[in-house]
């Protein structure tokens, strides 16, 4: 372990729920920095919950691109998201941690950042879904069109995800196969539970956190 709010694979895959200890936000950057002889990717996301497409995601971002690891980030308040009261954020956080815990390459890290171009800050490669990417390109999240310009301009490699509805550069594009297109975390709360990481479902089934 890194610092209080990274979490790397290999603990075990139970949830365990305890209190979020934040640490300043320069955390990110120095730690980031100093393993720059890795390869690092990362895939920002509120992950609520987690699922089959975000891990199939990130393991596909990590062979496509020859990642040592892919770190999912969560965001303490994510951009765009109405702030959610049930499941708390620690207990999300555990939720995902678990679900990402047995899988060699994929760790957690935790950001006060929001915006993609902040949170993509010294890694090599930049995980996101098409859905994400046309937000990103949207100039009602900037002042303006130069501010957003030069915000995709600093971003690092990308490594975008299809999905229904949605266009991404076919340079750019992950090849995800066809039966994730649709999977998503909303489609989840909505009922879709089969689409969700086993540990997710575990916790959802013992304690209805996505009802």
């Amino acid at each position: 372990m890194l610092a209080n709010n990274y979490y790397e694979s290999g603990a075990g895959s139970e949830v365990h729920i305890s209190e979020y200890d934040r640490t300043p936000t320069a955390w990110q950057r120095t730690c980031v920095k100093a393993l720059r002889r890795q390869r690092i990717g990362v895939y920002p996301g509120s992950f609520n919950p987690p699922t089959i497409a975000h891990v199939e995601i990130a393991l596909t971002a990590r062979s496509i691109h020859r990642l040592d690891r892919v770190d999912l980030a969560v965001s303490v308040s994510a951009l765009g998201k109405v702030d959610v009261v049930r499941p708390t954020f620690a207990e999300r956080l555990a939720v995902i941690e678990a679900s990402v815990a047995a899988v060699d390459g994929l760790g957690v890290i935790v950001t006060e950042h929001q915006l993609i171009a902040d949170i993509a800050d010294g890694y090599q490669v930049v995980v996101m879904g098409a859905d994400k990417w046309h937000q990103v390109n949207d100039v009602s999240w900037y002042t303006g069109e130069a501010e957003r310009d030069a915000a995709i301009a600093s971003l690092p490699a990308l490594a975008l995800a299809p999905r229904t509805g949605f266009s991404v550069p076919d340079e750019h594009r992950l090849p995800v196969d066809a039966h994730l297109l649709d999977v998503s975390s909303s489609a989840v709360r909505a009922g879709r539970t089969e689409w969700m990481t086993p540990q997710a479902r575990a916790h959802h089934q013992a304690t209805g956190a996505w009802k």
